[in-house]
């Protein structure tokens, strides 16, 4: 059963001192215990050294650190990609991806334990769905990973500071996260956000927004209220087909939430927050690869603010689709639409850790 004990990864930094003040204690010690949370990156009470012995206690009897326990770690062959399976308070499971890329490091960050969407393509929506994350089980994912660097730095002392080049430099951080791992962010709108205002904190892992990227089956209410509530983070929809018929064969989301009201949605995000949108499209042998889904496609987004994503089908044991040979002939069609486009690097692939393919056979084993 799940603890009553509150967990810390879950409380933004207001909040924290909010709740220290309810303890009777000073705000300073709200300060400490965040920098202790975020920069220290301690993983017990006793580590927490500047603060007292009154308020470490309060804390063991009242809170958790919410740190997520490693059930497996996977290194691909690719060098550059590590799957982590890890385990929830409730002995629920999720799967966290760490990217390495020229320049920068992606955590690939899951929102639930499952996902109801059930796209015919995607491990997770084969699995079904579970249960929401919380704010702090979301967080913790980012931490996990960030703690996974701090450590390769500490193993690897003889790196210089400047030695940029090397993707285990010193000062490594994680800079980079994609809400694309198993879930949809945006059925779980309220907890992802916190999450993200959590992490964006500028006095604890100080993301920018706008390294963050949310990747949405096409949720039209939580387009339009990201919109509203004008939220920085990057957009990315799952499109996958070009017409109504075609898209919800592949995605049945689809058939609550229409291509049209999809559309709809996503003019109001670029005309109100003056930003692009990513579109996502999975390339399926004989299925949506070919020069007419690419004018369709070309046709449809033609005049918005939209880059396309081109995805290779990455195989999943549920799917018989195959992955296309078609990238290129579809980028040069977009491109007289005057639609930019690039090709997804595969990463993880050998592991289960490529797009789609996070999954968990027993989420609670």
């Amino acid at each position: 059963m799940p603890s009553s004990l509150l967990n810390l990864y879950g409380f933004t930094r207001a909040e924290l001192g909010t709740l220290v003040a309810g303890w009777g204690l000073n705000a300073v010690h709200a300060a400490r215990l965040w920098k202790y949370l975020y920069l220290e990156r301690v993983v017990e009470f006793a580590a927490m050294e500047e603060l007292p012995l009154r308020v470490r206690t309060r804390l063991e009897a009242e809170t958790t650190l919410g740190l997520l326990a490693t059930s497996r770690e996977t290194r691909s062959s690719d060098g550059f990609t590590r799957k982590y399976l890890l385990a929830l308070e409730d002995a629920h499971r999720i799967e966290t991806v760490l990217m390495r890329y020229k320049g920068r490091t992606t955590a690939c960050i899951s929102s639930q334990v499952g996902c109801a969407m059930g796209c015919v393509f995607c491990a997770t929506g084969q699995m079904g769905y579970t249960r929401h994350l919380t704010a702090g089980e979301i967080v913790a994912q980012a931490v996990h990973v960030d703690r996974v660097l701090w450590h390769t730095a500490e193993e690897n002392p003889a790196l210089s500071e400047s030695d940029h080049s090397s993707p285990h430099h010193r000062h490594e951080r994680l800079r980079n996260i994609v809400l694309m791992g198993m879930g949809e962010p945006l059925h779980n709108y309220d907890a992802v956000m916190k999450a993200v205002d959590i992490l964006c904190d500028g006095a604890g892992m100080g993301l920018g927004a706008k390294k963050i990227t949310l990747s949405t089956v096409g949720v039209v209410p939580g387009i339009i209220r990201m919109t509203d509530e004008k939220r920085q983070v990057c957009l990315a929809v799952s499109l996958h087909g070009a017409t109504q018929a075609e898209r919800a064969a592949l995605v049945p989301a689809a058939r609550k939430w229409t291509l049209d009201a999809l559309m709809d949605a996503c003019r109001y995000y670029t005309t109100k927050m003056d930003r692009r949108i990513f579109f996502e499209w999975t390339l399926i042998d004989g299925k949506n690869d070919g020069p007419d889904q690419a004018h369709a496609v070309g046709a449809l987004l033609k005049g918005m603010a939209a880059q396309v994503n081109l995805i290779p089908l990455n195989p999943t044991s549920g799917y018989a689709g195959a992955p296309s040979n078609n990238a290129k002939k579809f980028q040069d069609i977009l491109a007289g639409y005057g639609l930019p486009s690039t090709v997804r690097q595969r990463r993880g692939i050998d592991i289960g850790a490529g797009c789609g393919q996070l999954a968990v056979a027993d989420a609670s084993a």
